[in-house]
């Protein structure tokens, strides 16, 4: 599948453990619709809904049930409820299925995009951690918009995006599509 040249990608970069907060912003195509502070404040919200108030430490000013205060890192509840104040709905892939299940080439109002849950290792694989990617069709053509990338990466055509999504789903990677509410 051929990209246009004329169309603009919007493409936030990785900083410390944002890349949730990245990977929204690149999949609404559009910065600031999440900021830190808006992330912070659903993430505090849920942990005054919680009927399970965890008592409070020294390091709870810091390590937060839902995000860490410094570097981000936050978790799929804060995920969830930032996509269901912007009106849509999380569809967590039952990874028994593959890909191919997955419409890739329907309607562009129904499915919005696919947020990804990876699993990394650093520092020679002394540390595992995790890392949210976004996926999302543009003008009829999907892009990788992962925030570790210097660009994004335009795919082939809907079988390589497939192809991706199975190496993922085989490697231990979360697929959540991320689904346009119909009024």
């Amino acid at each position: 599948m051929a990209t246009d040249t004329n169309t603009q990608i919007y493409h936030e970069q990785q900083r410390l453990q944002f890349c949730l907060l990245h990977s929204l912003n690149n999949l609404f195509q559009q910065k600031d619709v999440f900021t830190r502070s808006s992330l912070n404040e659903i993430a505090e919200k849920l942990v005054l809904e919680e009927p399970n108030n965890e008592t409070w430490t020294p390091l709870s000013v810091l390590f937060k049930p839902h995000h860490n205060a410094l570097t981000g890192n936050y978790d799929i509840n804060v995920l969830i409820a930032a996509l269901e104040d912007k009106g849509k709905n999380v569809v967590w892939h039952d990874r028994r299925n593959g890909a191919s299940s997955i419409d890739l080439d329907g309607p562009e109002d129904a499915l919005m995009g696919i947020l990804l849950n990876v699993p990394v290792r650093m520092f020679a694989g002394l540390w595992k951690s995790r890392h949210w990617v976004s996926l999302r069709k543009i003008d009829g053509v999907w892009y990788n918009l992962d925030s570790d990338l210097v660009a994004p990466q335009a795919f082939e055509d809907t079988e390589k995006v497939r192809e991706f999504l199975d190496y993922i789903i085989g490697h231990g990677g979360e697929v959540l599509l991320v689904m346009n509410n119909k009024q």
